[in-house]
């Protein structure tokens, strides 16, 4: 059957068959449709060894010719490991361990939670990541809402835009900000001088809005943990704003100070999901606890002398 998908911005530079093969089972047989020129990249038919720019439009006609079965070959990376929060027939609720990617993309091609989720989630135009709502990154642990069917993947995304999808982070950040809470209002785009970073203000390119709201939740002597709330969904969002405002993410080996308290990675964890069921409407709301590294950060820095927030 013929098939349309949208490549990623973030999948420039792979290799087509490469991406194709965690529709189709196997890179060889995602060859062999280049190939015989059932794959057309923008209208165009393309070489096998094409590597794309991002954001083109597939055209893939994979009808198996002569009764054969399509080939199948599964994947021979270790599978990604994930918890489930929450789970119907509609959907689930992953908690994701931290050091695990969301879908695939470049240097991460295999062992991803989109891989993971083969024939568990599915909905959305592009095949190799079937079902993903949003995402984390890599480093990052906590919850993410998946879609089991077209129809539902459809009515979540559209939740997120609408910003009908409450997304709760804890994040530790070095010092303490100036009021108990506050709302971050600052434009993100590519940093000009570090194209795999994100920033603000003049430095970067292609800003776009966003918005992140923080509550303190403890305060210790040299950080604070805080709630914090996404109202928009730029990459590193939190990281970036937390680092704008002279508070990063503790541990952040880029926006901020590695190996702060211990750590291994940055302090954020996606702590809390709450939305209404895309079928029958009943809301949902689903928490995650910080995992043994983060915790083990916390009571590190507890140590050292925390005191309570005046009232």
């Amino acid at each position: 059957m013929a098939s349309e998908l949208e490549l990623p911005p973030e999948a420039a530079g792979e290799r087509l068959d490469v991406l194709l093969a965690q529709t189709l089972g196997s890179r060889s047989r995602a060859q062999r449709l280049i190939v015989a020129g059932r794959v057309l990249v923008d209208g165009a038919k393309v070489r096998k060894n094409h590597r794309v720019g991002g954001g083109e439009r597939v055209v893939l006609d994979d009808t198996p010719e002569g009764g054969q079965e399509p080939d199948q070959t599964a994947p021979t990376a270790p599978v990604a490991a994930f918890g489930i929060a929450w789970e119907d027939e509609h959907l689930l609720v992953v908690d994701k361990p931290a050091g695990v990617v969301v879908h695939p993309a470049r240097g991460h091609r295999e062992g991803t939670l989109a891989q993971a989720l083969l024939g568990r989630a599915a909905g959305g135009e592009e095949p190799w990541r079937a079902g993903i709502v949003h995402r984390l990154d890599r480093n990052t642990s906590g919850l993410l809402v998946v879609a089991k069917d077209d129809a539902v993947h459809r009515t979540l995304k559209s939740a997120m835009a609408a910003r009908e999808i409450r997304r709760e982070y804890l994040a530790l950040v070095e010092g303490r900000p100036p009021a108990r809470s506050g709302t971050i209002e600052a434009p993100i785009g590519r940093d000009r001088r570090q194209r795999t970073l994100m920033s603000v203000g003049s430095v970067a390119d292609a800003l776009k809005d966003a918005i992140t709201h923080f509550e303190i939740e403890r305060a210790l002597p040299r950080a604070t943990l805080l709630r914090v709330r996404l109202q928009t969904g730029r990459t590193h969002q939190i990281r970036v704003h937390m680092r704008a405002i002279g508070h990063p993410v503790c541990g952040d080996p880029e926006y901020g100070h590695a190996g702060l308290f211990g750590l291994q990675r940055q302090f954020l964890h996606a702590a809390r999901l709450a939305f209404s069921h895309p079928v029958s409407g009943e809301p949902i709301d689903v928490s995650s606890p910080l995992p043994g590294d983060l915790q083990a950060a916390l009571d590190q820095a507890a140590r050292q002398g925390s005191r309570a927030i005046d009232d």
